[in-house]
């Protein structure tokens, strides 16, 4: 966890992406990227679910097994998903589950008000990285997917919550869809990593659902991403020439 710091004092950006499977998770390994994200993404753009509510531990826990097993540099990073840190106790022990399950760190959404359940994960020696800004878990109470900091107190609360993670114990912390300028406010004044995903360029590092950024979900692509590859073509296109030759009684 002391890289991360090191790399944001020297200036050097951090990379991310998820995986939830052996070989995707091996792939973005050998690429060199610091961290893989096993993300409660994976409700939408692996098991079909309208938002992350749905996901449940035994899922987490068994994609995260999947891609611990293709990850041998980078840091392994597990969501804890929604339900499964409502209180310090169960915090710990959801985040025990997910060592045991191959994670070198857990991640959790929320900021001041999840400091005791931070707080005792870190104490235990469980790596910890933070997640503020637009909270997926919470996307039903709050209607949508809406960008965080375009008001005064908003912003304020926002930094508050960045400082208590910090102080938490948190190793970096996630800015999801949060203005700009107040990513860049929050990057300078704390010390530990920002990596920011749909909040401008000037966090310490990005992450992005490697779905998103290869293509892989047609279907929907978040605004602030620019897929370098089609994949989901690529499977079409794949798909229907096997189709196309198998009735025409080619060989396969």
């Amino acid at each position: 966890m002391k890289d991360f710091r090191e790399m944001k004092q020297r200036g050097e950006k951090i990379t991310a992406l998820t995986a939830y499977d052996y070989p995707t998770a091996r792939l973005l390994d050998e690429t060199g990227i610091d961290i893989i994200l096993v993300g409660d993404s994976l409700g939408m753009v692996v098991l079909g679910y309208r938002d992350t509510t749905s996901v449940t531990l035994q899922e987490m826990l068994h994609h995260t097994r999947a891609a611990a097993r293709g990850v041998k540099q980078a840091l392994l990073v597990a969501d804890m998903p929604i339900h499964t840190y409502d209180t310090p106790q169960q915090a710990v022990a959801t985040a025990r589950k997910f060592v045991d399950a191959g994670a070198q760190a857990v991640k959790l959404e929320g900021g001041a008000s999840r400091v005791a359940e931070i707080e005792a994960i870190t104490q235990t020696g469980i790596p910890f990285m933070a997640h503020i800004g637009m909270l997926p878990q919470s996307v039903r109470e709050e209607g949508g997917y809406k960008i965080k900091g375009r008001i005064q107190s908003e912003a304020a609360a926002l930094l508050a919550d960045a400082r208590a993670v910090e102080k938490a114990g948190a190793f970096s912390v996630v800015l999801e869809i949060v203005l700009a300028e107040v990513a860049q406010q929050i990057t300078k004044a704390i010390a530990i990593p920002t990596i920011g995903i749909g909040s401008g360029e000037h966090c310490d590092g990005q992450i992005l659902v490697t779905h998103d950024l290869i293509g892989l979900f047609p279907w929907f692509t978040p605004k602030f991403v620019s897929p370098e590859a089609r994949v989901g073509e690529e499977i079409r296109r794949a798909a229907r020439a096997f189709v196309e030759r198998t009735k025409s009684s080619d060989k396969i």
